[in-house]
Parts: C-alpha cells; structure tokens; sequence
C-alpha cells in the first residue's frame, strides 16, 4: 500500500513533436524506473513500444508508467499528439489529477495544444507547462509564455528562465536555467546525460532580467497567499517553502499554471519538471470527491459521492481496454475502497457483476501481478467479460454510477470485406474486439448495399486499424475508398398531424398522432420527448411511441446519414381502445417521421476542419493557392520565427491525399496538422453526388 498523499496520478499532453513521449524517458532516466535512456528516433522509447509506434516515431496509444522520486509514487501517462487519437487524451485526462502540458519553445501553442489545454480544462485538471527545444534555432521562451496567455487565455506564472537560446554551440546558445524561487542558476552535465546537475550564481548579465521576472513572480503568487503577501511586504528573505506553498494553491485552484523550460534532448531542464510534480500538482487526497448516480434500490437517482479513502465504499471507473492474449485487459482507476483480486464487482450500466480476476501494475509494455490497489491508484484488470470504457464497477452492497467518457464523433468512414468468405467469422469477431477497445472506432452494416463500413477519427486513424487486423489478427481485408461521415439536420420546425388506419388480417389498426419536429442548434444530440397527458396512453405504449419515434430518427434524413440537432415532441394522440395497438403505434410513428423527410427542409452538413499548416515563407504562396482549391478560409495568419502559419476551417473531402500534397508542394518542409471544427452545410454538387 502506497501514501495516498505521495501518489500523483499525471498525464504528459501536447501537440505532436513537441517532445512528450523524450521527456517521459528522461523522466523514467532520472527516475530510476529505466536502465537506458529510449530514442524516439531509434524506436526504442518504453512508452512506444508497438511496431507502428516505433516505426513511425509517434505516440499512438497512452501508455501507463510508475515511478518514484523524492518519496513520491508516480503513475505516468505518455498521451498522443497526433487528433486522430485524441480518444487517449480524452480518457486519461477523465481519471488523471494532474497534467504536464509540453510546448515546443519554437512551434509555440499549436492546434492541437488548443485541444489537449480545452479537454484539460473541461475536467478542470490542475497543470503546469514545460517549454521544450530550447536548444532549436527559433526558440522563444517569451513568446511561448505570451501565446499562452492570448490563445490559451491561460494564467502563465514563470518560474524559470532559459539561459540564451538555440544550439550550445553558438555565442548565446541554450546552456541551463534560472531557478527564480532559489535565484540560481542550473546546468547540467552532457557527460552524464544529465544525471549530474551543477548549481551556480546567476550570469551577471542575466542578473538584472531575473530580479525583474521574480518581482512579478511574487507579486502574482502575493494575490493568491496572504502570508506570502506580508512575507513580501516586510522586504526580508522569503523562505522558499513559502513560495512553494503558494504556488501549490494557485495550482491546484486552477488559478494559475506554472512554466518551467528546459531541452528534454539535451537533458537540459527535466529533474525541475519531477520536482513540480510532487510540489504542486495534486495527491488523490487533494481532488474533490467524485460523484455519480446511485443506480438502484430505494436512493435510485440519487446523487452520491465518494472520497479517495480506503474506508469508502469500492468504486473503479475503467478508462481503457486493451488486447491480451489471455483476454482484454482493462485500465482503471481506483477512486476509493479496496479492489482485490478474484473479486465480484457491480457493473450499473450492466446491471450484472463482473469478476475482477487478476490485479496489474502496468509498466508500459510490462507488468507485475499485485493483490490488492487502494484508492488513488491505477491499475490493470483481467476478468471482466462485457465491460467497456467508461464503465463503472463498484460494491454490490453500495452501488453507484460514475460519468462516463464522452468521445467525439467520427468523421471518416470506408467498406471493408475479407479477401475470402472464408475469413467473415474472423473479421466480424476481430471488428467487436477492436470497437470495444477503441470508442471512436465505429463498426456497422450498410444495409442497402450489405458492406461492413468502418469509421474513425482521420486517415492515419484508420491505416492504423488495418495494420492491426494484418499484423495482430492475421487477417487479410480489402478496404474500400475513404468517405465522410456527412450530417443533415432539419431546417426550423415543423408539425405534422397523422391518423393512422390500416386493414390488417387480424382486425383494423388505428393512432393518431400530432409530431412537432425541430432543429435544435445549441445540442447537436437528437433529443424525444412527449408533451402530452400521461393517462392518455397506457404506460406500455407510452415506452412504445418514445422508442419507436427514437428508432426512426436514429436510422437517418433523406440521405441516410445521422441527423444533427433534432428535438420530435409528440405533443397529442388518439388513443382507440381494441385499434391503438403496439403495431399501429410503431407504424404511425414511422410515417410520421418519413413526412418529417419529404416535407421538411431538410439540409446535408459536412465536416470542417481546423487546419493549421507550418511552412517556410518561400513556399506560402503555393500551399495558400492549393488551400484555395480546396475551398479552405484563411482565418489567420501568423510567423514562428522565420515560419509562416496558416490556420484555416476547410471541408474534410477536400483533404483526402493532403499530406503528400503539402510535402510535394514545400519540398518536405511544411507540416500541418488537423482537428474536426464543425458542420457546415454542404454545396449542391456534393448533395447531388449521393443522388
């Protein structure tokens, strides 16, 4: 059993290439966790250890580590940069307490640094920042610090500052740090890979920019900490715990979000960025109780809390399912109780119990078989059966609901076939699996045309779901050109009446019934609701008209594609006792709903995205003519250094085959990166294509 008040349960989130998934092995380095020191390059980094990973140098599944420093335990998760898998971030984030957002100190706040900050702030996660690649020419430390203020609207508090910047080999060039709570300066030794830290005094060149730096570094942490404010007031020393202090509060209170600054690939800066883990970032003990929904019994519907305490009732929210070879493994958080091994859990969304067979500690790749994880701690799960992220198992004897995961919608889709018929079973039973441990891989059937179609995230998304089927499973599977997930949504409102008979066999069927059809812009989640007198309609029909006006929007507009934003209200019916039967309900509601296509204006959305591109200014007018015939916006402009950066909102269709485009175009030196934005409505030319 672990000090509950030692455990930091911390997430390493950026955008792709700004250093994470080093700055993790340098961490594990300095840690003791590893006895050698991965290379994304290489492909030997402990957090990315699946082939794809290691073969393309990017992160594409989180990847739980523990390790200790300063009597501290540390469960480590290295996230993806890359939006395709923004699923991971999504999930870790939900059960993290503590985050490490790393910034390239050239490249600045990206696109999707806006995203991983948002998703962070939406479960109000306390973080601090790491400006990495200090020693990259370009680098700029204050105009990191200034963008995430103006982009970000963050609070970005100082605590270091570079000495110099770019290449150690120039004049000026990055060589350590200013330490602005103690007011030394810190360098560390290439020989021994950084193990080996020396501390000096301040270069007296420097000497008058850091005083200046420490002057607003109090007087922000001052408004936060009355004793820090009197400390300052009476100009004697201030001890050094007291600033630790009151950073830590304004931290943890999301009112401020500390920056430190280093060169992660130089081992320059990185013992600093443990040190602030444990300093300032939170223990399980320091969160709120989380709460949920008690599922059953005479409290249902209750809300409930639970303490990260031993002494509470046992509650697990799983996050992540991964495959083993002796079945699916399963990520969960511990929020409080005891989970031990060989257990019987409750699972509400189930209703049925789960059996926690075998307790894990997850180090990357590896693992080691515990018997018990006390509340605040991470670990793996062996045994459950029918379980999905998201998911709660609690006591049986005190059963409770937490939030689950909501992930984004998908926005690409391809058919799917086996080369052999042979292969049908397999490829089916391999789908489920991969669906159950990824959320934003969806898999369904075509029924018009009998396809399997398979949808994601992006391209890459998808390429790397077929090298799995073809490495993982054996499995040999024609993919079909990519499409779009297209929307259509329903333009205003509209009421229709329908009286409803039909001469059956058995006898004649009647319902009337008045359907009001809406859009509703500020939820794009298709909403049922009925506005009429209860006792009008039996309790078993009532369930029968809300799942049958359910279905029948669910399956789509005129196009077939899922309806955005629609709110159906049944706001009367003609109930006909021997005629009003759950049959002529089902129908009545199924032509209502097809006036609800053919006399509505109903209206076909595509997906945009948020397109940043990086490329020298040599070769800006080329990728902006190309944009242009992509129909991309130009929403802003902007200049790294010597790099120009285009954002721009521009259709998805329109970006298939982009990344060799944008090589070709700047002669491999752009790069870009993408995110879903929103629907618009689509051109007539692509509303004529599924004609």
């Amino acid at each position: 059993m672990r000090d509950i008040e030692t455990i930091r349960n911390i997430g390493i989130i950026a955008h792709i290439d700004a250093g994470k998934t080093t700055t993790t092995e340098r961490i594990l380095y300095y840690a003791g966790a590893s006895h050698r020191m991965g290379n994304v390059d290489d492909g030997t980094t402990q957090t990315d250890f699946d082939p794809e990973e290691a073969e393309r140098g990017i992160t594409i599944y989180s990847a739980a580590v523990t390790c200790g420093w300063n009597g501290h335990s540390i469960n480590l998760i290295d996230t993806p940069g890359h939006v395709d898998f923004t699923a991971e971030v999504e999930r870790s984030l939900r059960v993290l307490d503590g985050a490490v957002v790393v910034f390239s100190a050239v490249e600045g706040v990206e696109a999707q640094s806006e995203t991983v900050w948002r998703q962070a702030n939406h479960y109000g996660v306390p973080r601090f920042c790491f400006v990495n690649k200090m020693d990259r020419i370009g680098a700029g430390f204050e105009r990191v610090v200034d963008q995430l203020r103006h982009r970000l609207h963050a609070r970005p508090l100082a605590l270091q500052l570079p000495i110099g910047s770019g290449p150690d080999s120039g004049p000026e060039g990055f060589a350590g740090v200013i330490d602005l709570i103690r007011m030394k300066a810190l360098y560390w030794d290439q020989e021994s890979r950084g193990v080996e830290m020396s501390v000096e005094e301040i270069p007296e060149g420097l000497r008058d920019d850091a005083e200046l730096y420490r002057s607003e570094m109090l007087d922000e942490l001052s408004l936060h900490d009355e004793e820090l404010m009197v400390a300052c007031m009476e100009e004697g020393e201030i001890p050094v715990e007291l600033i630790h202090r009151a950073v830590r509060t304004a931290t943890l209170a999301g009112e401020l979000q500390p920056v430190l600054c280093g060169s992660s690939l130089d081992y320059i800066g990185v013992q600093p960025v443990l040190d602030a883990v444990c300093n300032y970032l939170p223990s399980p003990q320091d969160r709120p109780p989380v709460t949920g929904v008690i599922p059953t019994g005479r409290r249902e519907g209750e809300m409930d809390t639970r303490r990260a305490s031993a002494d509470d009732p046992l509650c697990v929210l799983l996050f992540k399912v991964q495959a083993d070879t002796h079945g699916d493994l399963y990520f969960a958080r511990v929020y409080s109780g005891v989970l031990t091994g060989n257990s019987k859990l409750w699972n509400p969304r189930l209703g049925k119990k789960e059996m926690a067979t075998q307790l894990w500690k997850i180090q990357s790749d590896s693992r080691e078989k515990v018997e018990s994880v006390h509340a605040g701690d991470i670990c793996g799960i062996l045994g459950p059966r029918d379980s999905s992220t998201g998911d709660t198992l609690c006591d049986p004897k005190n059963p409770i609901a937490l939030e689950s995961i909501k992930f984004p919608e998908t926005v690409i889709s391809m058919a799917i076939e086996p080369e052999s018929s042979a292969d049908r079973k397999k490829l089916d039973e391999t789908l489920i699996r991969l669906e159950k441990q990824d959320p934003t891989f969806r898999v369904h059937s075509n029924s018009e045309t009998g396809q399997t179609v398979i949808s994601g995230m992006g391209e890459l998304h998808l390429e790397i779901i077929r090298n799995r089927m073809e490495r993982d499973f054996r499995l040999k599977v024609k993919f079909h050109k990519p499409r779009v997930s297209y929307r259509e949504k329903l333009s205003g409102e509209l009421r229709i009446t329908e009286n409803f008979t039909r001469q059956l066999p058995s006898g004649l069927i009647a319902f009337g019934l008045t359907l009001l059809a809406r859009e509703t812009p500020e939820s794009p989640e298709l909403k049922v609701r009925l506005s009429f007198p209860p006792e009008q309609l039996p309790k078993p029909l009532l369930l029968v008209l809300e799942e049958a006006l359910q279905k029948e929007a669910e399956a789509g507009g005129n196009y077939g594609h899922p309806i955005l934003g629609l709110e159906l209200v049944a706001e009367a019916v003609d109930f006909r006792e021997g005629e009003s039967n759950e049959v002529a309900i089902r129908m009545a509601a199924a032509e209502a709903f097809r006036r609800v296509r053919t006399e509505g204006k109903m209206q076909v959305l595509e997906p945009v995205m948020s397109l940043e591109v990086t490329t020298p200014e040599e070769f800006l007018g080329n990728i902006q003519g190309d944009l242009n015939a992509r129909r991309a916006i130009i929403v802003n402009s902007d200049r790294r250094g010597d790099l120009c950066v285009l954002q721009c909102e521009v259709p998805l269709v329109e970006m298939f085959g982009y990344s060799g485009r944008v090589r070709s175009l700047s002669q491999g030196r752009a790069s870009y990166s993408m995110e879903p934005c929103k629907y618009e409505i689509a051109p007539s030319e692509i509303v004529d294509s599924f004609m």
